[in-house]
């Protein structure tokens, strides 16, 4: 008797066929999933397709110009080539209207990232159809970001140890990886990583469909936000990629229901992972990987999801006790929705209800990034979202602190006629009292002048600040809420959900 194949690191929990009632279901989920807007209609679709063959033709035209300052003779230059290649949820075929394109320009080894950063920039700045452009060259992964056409565009930049950049080529060969330096390999590993999900899940349909719905979930349910501490799209994908190894001929609607209770029966922080590390071709190349049995660091990570492609890295290293026990929370009601889905006492619309955030607590913080043009916020708003997870931990170390909840939402002032160019988040606030009738008076004064600090700490030293950037952090009671916030926005998630209690872990 043949066996069934294995999908990931362990043998299948289930190879049973769908029923005919699973697949309704999945048609049902797919109805309500139109509702919301999320998939892309053909005429924008095109769009997209159209901006990327103009984007890589533009980078092939500017590799040739800069072959030829270069002193390449011209009849080598032309046949150099570069490459636009694509990753993230567009890549996976999950992304919504409107949504940004992640991309990654691949260029031969005599073009460096100094002439990504000067001359192509340069184009883009001049270009007629491109707005909104920045460059981020110290972040983590440098980027450069701006509008195509009205498309929003992540643009890496990666050279390889090549001569010449064939048409044909693939980024999967991890030989492409040597005589690179770190930069490189960063900047390629999003491709890398997201035509290995792709790769290693049974129905890629399947997983296409569930991986919407899940992603829509955490949305609404303010749980998408790797910068925030939560989980971002690659780790929803790894995740559900994951629940598609052990369910592989699982329709959607149950796929979305198996990812429920895997993740709620979850032994954190064991790690997810889709192959065993020692399957992961390395080339024996010398760049860092995950590995919480010989790197300290590492032990501490709460939910380690891990990319499947070397060097293979933790995607949820941001995530801090208090949005691991918001997420668990929110899959246990998640959990809880969909088994009344499969037993018709619910349909698909309860999952996606939004989060009763605002009804959740007594005590809230409500920071404020104040700029004084659209430029300057863009920039200065980046920086103190980046920063938030700061307070969070210091909040976190207050004694009287059970939680510190952070709603991955940005919000306009109330008053947008007086704060243009404002963006404000909230973190609601988890009391811990010995005594129930205990009167708690909440001084938050030094965790909060710290993160202020931080902030503008790290603004000067990057020469950002600018006239007219503040950061603001208030506490606030609930009621005081209405006076950042438009009440409208309060009141989503007022019919709340039966509280689940959750034991933390």
């Amino acid at each position: 008797m043949t066996q069934p194949k294995t999908f990931g690191v362990t043998s299948a929990i289930s190879v049973a066929e769908p029923t005919q009632a699973d697949i309704k279901l999945s048609q049902d989920l797919e109805n309500v999933l139109r509702k919301y807007d999320i998939f892309e209609p053909e005429n924008e679709l095109n769009n997209r397709i159209s901006v990327l063959q103009q984007l890589n033709a533009l980078a092939k035209s500017w590799i040739l110009e800069v072959s030829i300052q270069k002193s390449l003779p011209r009849m080598v230059a032309e046949t150099v080539g570069g490459k636009i290649f694509t990753f993230g949820s567009y890549r996976l075929g999950v992304h919504t209207r409107g949504a940004d394109i992640d991309t990654l320009l691949v260029a031969p080894r005599h073009i460096d990232r100094e002439d990504f950063f000067s001359s192509f920039y340069a184009i883009l700045k001049d270009h007629e159809h491109v707005s909104e452009l920045r460059a981020i060259e110290k972040a983590f992964v440098p980027v450069i970001k701006f509008q195509f056409k009205g498309i929003e565009i992540d643009l890496l930049f990666a050279r390889l140890a090549l001569q010449a950049i064939p048409e044909n080529l693939t980024l999967g060969d991890v030989e492409l990886l040597k005589n690179l330096d770190y930069k490189c390999v960063k900047s390629l590993n999003g491709c890398r990583v997201t035509e290995d999900i792709l790769n290693l899940v049974p129905k890629a349909e399947s997983f296409r469909l569930a991986l919407r719905a899940i992603k829509l979930w955490a949305k609404r349910r303010g749980c998408y936000s790797n910068t925030l501490g939560f989980l971002g799209g690659v780790s929803w994908a790894i995740l559900m990629a994951r629940v598609c190894q052990l369910y592989p001929k699982a329709v959607p609607a149950t796929l979305v229901h198996k990812f429920f209770r895997v993740l709620d029966q979850w032994k954190w922080p064991t790690p997810v992972m889709l192959r065993h590390p020692e399957e992961i071709p390395s080339a024996n190349l010398p760049f860092p990987i995950w590995d919480a049995r010989n790197n300290l660091s590492d032990r501490s990570h709460l939910m380690p999801i891990l990319t499947p492609t070397f060097p293979q890295q933790n995607s949820t290293f941001n995530v801090t006790l208090s949005t691991k026990t918001v997420m668990l929370e929110e899959i246990k009601v998640g959990l809880a929705t969909c088994e009344e889905v499969f037993d018709y006492k619910a349909d698909w619309n309860k999952l996606f209800e939004p989060t009763d955030f605002f009804y959740k607590y007594r005590h809230y913080i409500v920071i404020q990034a104040i700029a004084a043009n659209l430029k300057d916020q863009i920039d200065w708003q980046g920086l103190v979202e980046s920063k938030i997870r700061i307070l969070v931990g210091n909040l976190e170390r207050c004694q009287n602190i059970e939680q510190a909840h952070i709603n991955p939402t940005s919000y306009q002032h109330i008053k947008k006629d007086i704060f243009p160019y404002a963006a404000q988040w909230v973190i609601g606030l988890g009391i811990r009292k010995s005594d129930p009738n205990q009167h708690l008076n909440l001084d938050l004064t030094d965790p909060i002048q710290r993160f202020v600090s931080v902030v503008y700490q790290v603004g000067t030293a990057n020469e950002m600040v600018t006239d007219g950037m503040n950061v603001n952090a208030e506490h606030v009671k609930r009621k005081q809420l209405s006076e950042y916030i438009d009440p409208v926005i309060l009141k989503q998630g007022k019919k709340r959900n039966k509280k689940i209690k959750l034991v933390p872990t």
